[in-house]
Formats: C-alpha cells, sequence, structure tokens
C-alpha cells in the first residue's frame, strides 16, 4: 500500500493487526546503524569546521648554534712519533691542557740545541752587520776628509800661483835692473879702454871696469835664470792645480766603491738575518707543535691514533674533541618549495629521540612532550644532497631542551604555519598545494579582484 491517497485507511487499519508490514519493517539494528552513521557525519562535518594550524615537517639532528662549538679533529702540525698521552677518552679538558706529546722524527730537527745555535747564529749576523755599518760610517767620513783636504789643496795651490806671479814680476824687474847694470859696465868698461889707449886711466882701473862689466853680465845671466826658474814654477803650480781635482777625485770615487761594495755587503748580510730570524723563529715554534694542546674547553672523544711510538703525519688527525658548553641548536632540511614559508625568528616545535611526546602536529596547544625553537639561520644555496635548503633552529628560550641532549641526536621538527579551517587542509593535501604563504604582521584576509570592464 503506497498511502499516497489523502484519504489515509491507518485510521482504520493499524499495521501491527498485519503481519506483512511486521516483515517488511527495518530492524532495531538498522536503526543504530543509520543513526550512528548520521551521528558520525555530523561529528565529520563539525572537525571539518574545526581549525588546523598548517606545518611543515621535517627531520634532522642536534647540532650547535656556533661552528666553532661542533665536534673537530684536532691534527698534528708537524711529523712526528707519539711518545705520551695525558688524556683519556670522555675526559673533560680545559683550554691549553697538554693532550699528547711528540717527538721529532725528522734529522734536521734532531740537535737539541737547535734554537739557541740558530740564536747564536743570529748575534753573530747582528755583530757583522754593526761592523758593516761602522765601516761604511768610517768611509763616509774618509770621503768628507778628502774632500775637505781637495779644497784645502785647491786653495793652497792658488795662493802658491799667486805667490810665483809676483815672484815672476819680481824676477823680471831684477832681470832689467841686471840688464841695464850690464849696459852700464859695458859702457864705462869701453870708457876706460880708450882712456887706457890715451895713457890717461892706469891698468888697474881698467882692470876693475873689466872684472865689474864681468860681474854685470854674470848677473845677468843669474836673473835671467831665476825668472825662468820662476816662471816653471808658476807654470807647474798651475799644472797641479789642474791635477788636484782629479786626483782627489780618484781617490774619493774609490772610497765611494768601497763604500757602496760595503752597503752591498751589509745588505746582503741583512738579508741573511732575516732569513736565520725566520728559521730561528720557526725553530722556536716547531717545537712548541711537540705538545698538543687542547684548543677550549672540550671533552676528549676518541683518540684515532693511540699507540705509543707511532708515527704521525703533518696535518693527520689523532684525537676528535667536543666543546664543553656549547649551545644547542637543530638542523633541519626543507624543500625549495617550503623555503619560503621559512622566516628568521619563526616558531618550530621538536620531538627529539629518546624523550617520549604526543604530538598533534595540527593542534600545537594540544600536544605534550614537545620543546619550542626558533629559525636562526637559513642557508642561501642547496648544500643537500636531496636538493633541499638547511636552517638552523635554536631555543626559544621558553621552555629549557633536555640537559642529557647530544650533538647528532635525531630529532624531527614541525614549522607551524597559518590557522585554517580542517576542510581546506584536506583539499589542499588531496590536490597537492603548497601551504598558504602569508606575511607575518599583515593581514591574511583574501584580497578582491576587479572586475574586468567590457571592451566595446
Amino acid at each position: 500500500m503506497l498511502n499516497i491517497s489523502s484519504n489515509s485507511v491507518t485510521q482504520h487499519n493499524r499495521a501491527s493487526d498485519f503481519a506483512s508490514f511486521g516483515k517488511t519493517e527495518l530492524a532495531a539494528s538498522n536503526k543504530m546503524f543509520v543513526r550512528w552513521l548520521v551521528g558520525v557525519m555530523i561529528v565529520v562535518i563539525i572537525f571539518l569546521f574545526l581549525p588546523w594550524t598548517q606545518n611543515i615537517q621535517s627531520d634532522g639532528k642536534v647540532t650547535t648554534l656556533n661552528p666553532s662549538n661542533r665536534p673537530q679533529t684536532i691534527q698534528s702540525t708537524i711529523a712526528g712519533r707519539i711518545e705520551k698521552w695525558y688524556v683519556q677518552e670522555g675526559q673533560f679538558v680545559k683550554k691549553g691542557d697538554t693532550i699528547v706529546n711528540l717527538s721529532e722524527i725528522k734529522a734536521e730537527y734532531f740537535d737539541p740545541d737547535l734554537v739557541k745555535r740558530t740564536g747564536n747564529q743570529v748575534l753573530a749576523k747582528e755583530s757583522a752587520i754593526e761592523s758593516y755599518k761602522g765601516k761604511v760610517k768610517a768611509l763616509e767620513n774618509q770621503i768628507q776628509a778628502m774632500r775637505q783636504e781637495r779644497d784645502l789643496k785647491l786653495r793652497q795651490t792658488k795662493n802658491k800661483i799667486v805667490q810665483n806671479r809676483a815672484k815672476v814680476v819680481s824676477d823680471s824687474i831684477e832681470l832689467e835692473l841686471a840688464k841695464i847694470d850690464q849696459k852700464t859696465a859695458q859702457r864705462q868698461l869701453e870708457g876706460a879702454q880708450e882712456l887706457f889707449n890715451q895713457d890717461i886711466e892706469s891698468l888697474t882701473k881698467l882692470e876693475n871696469m873689466r872684472l865689474k862689466q864681468q860681474k854685470a853680465a854674470t848677473k845677468l845671466v843669474g836673473a835671467a835664470n831665476k825668472l825662468e826658474i820662476a816662471r816653471n814654477e808658476l807654470a807647474n803650480t798651475e799644472l797641479s792645480l789642474q791635477q788636484i781635482p782629479a786626483e782627489y777625485n780618484q781617490k774619493i770615487a774609490k772610497a765611494e766603491s768601497d763604500k757602496f761594495s760595503t752597503l752591498s755587503m751589509l745588505y746582503d748580510a741583512e738579508s741573511t738575518l732575516n732569513k736565520l730570524q725566520i728559521q730561528a723563529t720557526n725553530y722556536e715554534q716547531r717545537s712548541s707543535f711537540y705538545f698538543i694542546t687542547a684548543p677550549q674547553d672540550c671533552y676528549i672523544t676518541k683518540a684515532i691514533r693511540p699507540g705509543i711510538g707511532e708515527t704521525v703525519k703533518e696535518g693527520e688527525k689523532v684525537v676528535t674533541i667536543m666543546p664543553a658548553n656549547a649551545q644547542l641548536a637543530v638542523e633541519l632540511f626543507v624543500r625549495p618549495m617550503d623555503l619560503p614559508l621559512i622566516e628568521m625568528g619563526q616558531e618550530v616545535r621538536f620531538i627529539f629521540d629518546g624523550w617520549p611526546a604526543i604530538i598533534f602536529s595540527g593542534w600545537p596547544g594540544q600536544s605534550f612532550g614537545t620543546y619550542k625553537g626558533q629559525v636562526a639561520a637559513i642557508d642561501q644555496q642547496i648544500t643537500d644532497a636531496q636538493n633541499r635548503y638547511r636552517i638552523l633552529v635554536a631555543p626559544s628560550g621558553e621552555k629549557e631542551w633536555p640537559e642529557a641532549l647530544r650533538v647528532g641526536s635525531g630529532a624531527q621538527g614541525i614549522a607551524l604555519l597559518n590557522n585554517v579551517p580542517m576542510w581546506y587542509e584536506v583539499w589542499r593535501r588531496l590536490n597537492g598545494f603548497p601551504p598558504d604563504y602569508y606575511e607575518r604582521g599583515k593581514s591574511k584576509d583574501p584580497k578582491t579582484k576587479v572586475p574586468m570592464r567590457n571592451v566595446k
């Protein structure tokens, strides 16, 4: 019976009076299932409108924020043989504490007094340099003295030239006087001869006149010779005036040549001294490398070359250390598609390996056992083999990270993003869309598109 008429018969006939109606009626379990299904659908619909916090999840590991606080190895600066270990693995050492002692294995450094002997060579070369400097100073004084002597010699020669010229003039006058005297004596002799021929004068007087005439002639010859000597002396003095500069210039040039030769040896000695000083410093520094010390407060993690008497090469790893009091951070890797959603100071939640936690990624407020951090650094290039960007997350300071946490421990990071309805998040994931990109501090309301005008 379809029961579609306005004149219903249910008021006259009850369905319970007919067995067929009882057989076609729904069972109680079916009614319960329908009610349960409707209830579940209502709950799902309500659940779809609940807020959901979008996030980016990534696995990472614990590291340190400061690169100098990360695990590191200590290498041997020089080649040597291990003589003694002063520490044990796991031991805490302070900065400057000795870790291991090395001995020399190269023949050129076997001398125990190598640094002292090289220092003596440096002192000897410094003394040689001082001697060269003294010789240069002496040559400079000698050159200055020769120049002064040259100037004095020139002045002396010029004065002598003036004297010789005066003497030449004086001797010329004497020669003229001698000529006059000779002429006078000749006339007197001729007069006496005439008078003697006339028997007016005696022979004695004639002989006296003849003697006087010979003396005057002799005096004339002496005056002429004296004048010639004076002229020669004047000429020689003038030649000496010309020779003096050349003579002294030659001496000065020789002294300057000796000076420059000494300067050359001085510069060569200074160059050798610099090499010796560098060598002495290198030897002294090398002696300090026989003891490998802790570069900072740290823990000894592993001795790579533990054997006594074992040799190590230059730059070879000897021991690994873990710096103490390091500020921990978490190293995460994100996909390039998620990188624009990460910014400095952004909140990140962590689950560390070994620490129990109950996590609801979409409801961070309902999660337990998670630790909070904030983005401290973002790489500018891809450094991961899986083409991902690396970010460093430091503690935010609200909740202390576990003290037992160690570098290298595993961690799972959840970067919190925008709050959206649950249905939107389901729709986004089903379509493979990235989380919403938004700028913090700005309105998240969608922008209204301006309709285009009809183009006639």
